[in-house]
């Protein structure tokens, strides 16, 4: 089942409940969905040393696709196919540092490039090795030590990047490093569509998150729709724990204490005059959503205030009202929505990518 909304914000009306709630909708939506897309792997840390091999999965619990992210001795960084081309083997099984790659099954090698280097017991086999049983590369693309992968990109790296790096260009990405005290993950009881929707729009703020509210301007927030992005910009009350925007910037002489980032389909990217905080929504069922919170800080001395002081808090609240909206859909008697011209341009473009995505099924 696919949908249609109205290109006019004005006369649109939401997704029907029943696409939230019925199951083979939803695996037959993120495998025509997630394939496609962007996927953060890892961050630099976990690959920093020459002959490191992080291993991964991209679309988990949807694909699982094996992967491993390989920096090999020149210092060259790769995604592979973490499949053994002999026998379909998981070849990196944990965290490593080693000068190859050998599937413990039946012992096939390979170069930290990907390349076949040997296989035991294989003598006499014909038009042996060939192209075949390389570990083929699949294709990443990094931004600020994050790095990324996808089975068949629909669009390049760089394009599905590119609004992140004209807005936060000129933050000190270069000093932030990762904060594991900082890492949550959390199974949300929704669908994922949802946690997306309820992070596009600030219309719920002042309902939802009264800490959130105090610091930020509601009357002055703001949302820029992007081809596969959405921006929503948080404009704070006073100009305390907000950023020094540099002239000529889009934002330059506003209070700005968050940009909040979200890309096509399921990744959140938020900045905060003490780093970045990253939204890592992960299908796992129809009503079933794990949120992987990753945090990296380039200013620890401006922790826990502003807009990012308490986003665990935050999180708990998105969390408790996106399952509240979960329940809610499961009724016999509502069907569909409208939205608000103002403050949800970006639930409907978010819409809008999902029925163009649905109409290829």
């Amino acid at each position: 089942m696919s949908f249609e909304i109205h290109a006019d914000i004005r006369r649109a009306e939401t997704p029907p409940a029943s696409w939230y709630t019925d199951p083979m909708l939803w695996q037959h939506a993120v495998k025509a969905i997630f394939p496609a897309s962007w996927q953060w792997i890892a961050d630099e840390d976990a690959v920093a040393v020459p002959g490191s091999c992080v291993p991964g999965f991209l679309n988990e619990h949807i694909l699982d696709e094996p992967v491993v992210l390989v920096r090999d001795r020149s210092d060259v960084l790769r995604l592979l196919s973490n499949t053994c081309t002999h026998r379909g083997n998981i070849v990196v099984q944990e965290r490593c540092i080693s000068n190859e790659l050998r599937c413990r099954y039946h012992g096939r090698r390979f170069g930290l490039d990907g390349s076949f280097v040997a296989m035991p017991e294989f003598s006499g086999v014909e038009n042996f090795p060939s192209a075949d049983d390389h570990l083929q590369t699949v294709p990443m693309g990094s931004w600020a030590g994050l790095h990324f992968g996808s089975v068949s990109p629909q669009q390049p790296f760089d394009a599905w990047i590119a609004p992140v790096l004209a807005r936060l260009g000129h933050l000190p990405l270069s000093l932030m490093r990762a904060e594991p005290s900082m890492h949550r993950d959390y199974v949300v009881r929704a669908h994922w569509a949802l946690y997306v929707e309820n992070y596009l729009e600030g219309f719920h703020i002042p309902f939802v998150h009264a800490g959130l509210n105090n610091v930020l301007d509601y009357g002055a927030y703001q949302t820029v729709l992007f081809d596969s992005s959405v921006l929503q910009i948080g404009i704070g009350s006073t100009s305390d724990d907000t950023f020094t925007v540099p002239a000529g910037h889009p934002e330059a002489g506003q209070n700005v204490a968050a940009w909040y980032f979200w890309l096509w389909p399921n990744l959140m990217i938020n900045a905060y005059p003490w780093g970045i905080s990253m939204n890592i929504v992960q299908p796992l069922a129809p009503d079933r959503t794990r949120i992987r919170y990753r945090t990296y800080v380039w200013d620890a001395s401006r922790l826990g205030s502003g807009a990012g002081a308490d986003l665990d808090r935050v999180e708990r609240e998105d969390g408790a009202i996106v399952e509240a909206v979960q329940r809610g859909l499961r009724s016999t008697i509502y069907r569909k929505g409208r939205y608000s011209p103002t403050r949800e341009q970006g639930v409907h473009h978010f819409h809008r990518l999902l029925a163009s995505a649905l109409a290829s099924l």
